[in-house]
């Protein structure tokens, strides 16, 4: 099964599985390649790309893989290799976008927050704390430095959340099979059913959420706009 997929959907899962062992064996690769805050110590240009080729653990990396199977395929037969490449890297960058823009706005909220001197603190020495396993006592500088130099975003999902979107469009009466629970569901319903719990979820902020559903609802929009253009084109099932 593995061997009849088309090309680009199969080197794409083989490097995401390659670059999820050695991150677990050489753990400071996730510091390189993850995607920090643009303004932070630890960004680098290329994670703006790298970022999704990285992964938290198993069940991360087998979902975003088992979806990227799924849909992904379908699309490449469709599309060709180039313009389904195109396509997934342009929502993984959609979604880095508006993950780094939502990002932003809640720094520039928590800065506002603070007093010039902690906040110069936190800009100065924030880096360094990190790097030295300290930590802020402060609940507000902390929570500031947290979002400046220690969370950052990984994985496929805008990527897959843009295939899901894709397939959605192209396929919109297709009937899947969930897996919980496993009952048969029509493309159209279950994009509006993700995009919907995704945007549900985004404005909870809740703090104990580490999902960047933003970065998901990024990579379906950036997919839309994409599809629409090509539709206008009359290239969306060439």
């Amino acid at each position: 099964m593995f061997q009849n997929l088309p090309v680009v959907t199969k080197n794409l899962i083989i490097i995401n599985i390659i670059l999820f062992i050695a991150s677990q064996a050489m753990p400071d690769l996730q510091v390189w390649l993850s995607g920090f805050y643009f303004q932070g110590g630890y960004f680098k240009p290329w994670q703006i790309v790298t970022h999704m080729f990285m992964h938290a653990n198993v069940g991360h990396i087998f979902m975003n893989m088992f979806a990227l199977y799924m849909f992904g395929s379908a699309l490449e037969m469709q599309w060709g290799a180039k313009r389904f490449l195109n396509y997934y890297l342009l929502c993984g960058l959609g979604a880095f976008g508006l993950h780094e823009f939502i990002h932003y706005m809640e720094v520039t909220k928590l800065m506002a927050a603070l007093p010039p001197e902690q906040l110069q603190d936190v800009i100065l020495n924030g880096f360094d704390a990190v790097k030295q396993g300290m930590n802020f006592t402060n609940v507000e500088m902390a929570r500031l430095n947290e979002a400046i130099n220690v969370s950052s975003v990984v994985g496929a999902s805008g990527c897959v959340f843009g295939l899901l979107t894709g397939y959605g469009v192209l396929y919109p009466n297709r009937q899947l099979m969930l897996l919980f629970p496993p009952m048969p569901i029509k493309a159209k319903w279950l994009v509006i059913g993700y995009g919907a719990i995704e945007l549900l979820q985004a404005f909870q902020n809740n703090p104990s959420d580490n999902v960047a559903h933003f970065a998901h609802l990024g990579g379906m929009v950036i997919g839309y706009v994409i599809l629409k253009i090509w539709q206008s084109q009359g290239k969306l099932y060439s």
